[in-house]
């Protein structure tokens, strides 16, 4: 068993690197407005086609010194990071599956997580590179979360059509209800639309109670990198700051470990 397990998370890894080449693709093709499935791979600088020598997820960033190999046009660490993060996430999310894989649901919402953690890179790599959560990408999240709702749920006692309408609503309130209180307040400047129309996707999926976890995270994890750019004099207050990859962490954690992490916590304050 332990064996097989091994060779899971060995396979997901590999997998999950290269679903990182495929989100950074597919962001600079949303960007440029190119065919998302015809269209091969170039280089963002000389606009020459790239070979499968090139598009070896890590080991060509890493052989080509983070360069391309065409014109030596530095080659963003960005993408480097997502391959091997989304391949870390991927195994992660095997060995710590909180439903297990006793159940057809149980697998079926694993396959549909690691098909949010693509898209959920591809968001990533948009905001920070451009600032903008497409409604391209969000707008599909928020369909399929209506079915891993379901499914969600399906695993509960005692479900039935209330039990999953509050389900839904609840984590609506919790987190795109507030960021769209603060939107409102703002007029736009502390949270944009793309971070409550996430926000939707998140609390269809997690319900009220990790929704409310993913917004303490995604605000903890976003104040751990601005306070120290304040404080070095890196960001000013009017600084735009992409808020999108601190919620999609947020989601993650909240997604993988919400529970362990709500207990510990109630535990912290003697409930």
């Amino acid at each position: 068993m332990l064996m097989i397990q091994t060779e899971i998370a060995f396979f997901l890894f590999l997998l999950g690197a290269a679903m990182g080449s495929f989100a950074g693709a597919m962001a600079w093709r949303l960007h440029t407005k190119r065919n998302m499935v015809n269209d091969r791979s170039e280089c963002e600088h000389c606009h020459h086609k790239l070979s499968v020598m090139d598009l070896l997820p890590i080991v060509s960033w890493l052989v080509l010194g983070g360069k391309c190999r065409y014109c030596r046009a530095q080659i963003s660490p960005l993408a480097l990071f997502s391959e091997i993060a989304l391949a870390v996430i991927f195994t992660i999310s095997f060995l710590f599956w909180p439903f297990g894989f006793a159940s057809w649901q149980a697998e079926a919402l694993f396959a549909i997580w690691l098909v949010y953690m693509v898209i959920l890179d591809i968001l990533t790599i948009y905001d920070i590179r451009w600032m903008l959560l497409p409604d391209k990408l969000v707008v599909p999240l928020i369909i399929i979360a209506l079915l891993d709702a379901a499914l969600r749920v399906s695993l509960m006692q005692g479900v039935n059509f209330g039990t999953y309408l509050m389900y839904m609503f609840s984590g609506l309130i919790a987190l795109p209800g507030i960021y769209g209180l603060l939107y409102v307040v703002s007029k736009g400047k502390w949270v944009g639309l793309g971070d409550i129309k996430l926000g939707v996707f998140m609390a269809i999926v997690l319900g009220w109670q990790k929704s409310f976890l993913v917004l303490c995270l995604g605000n903890i994890l976003g104040l751990a990198i601005i306070l120290p750019g304040l404080i070095l004099g890196k960001l000013n207050i009017k600084s735009r700051i992409p808020f999108g990859p601190f919620l999609i962490l947020g989601f993650i954690l909240a997604g993988l470990f919400g529970d362990s992490l709500i207990n510990w916590y109630l535990s912290c304050i003697g409930l």
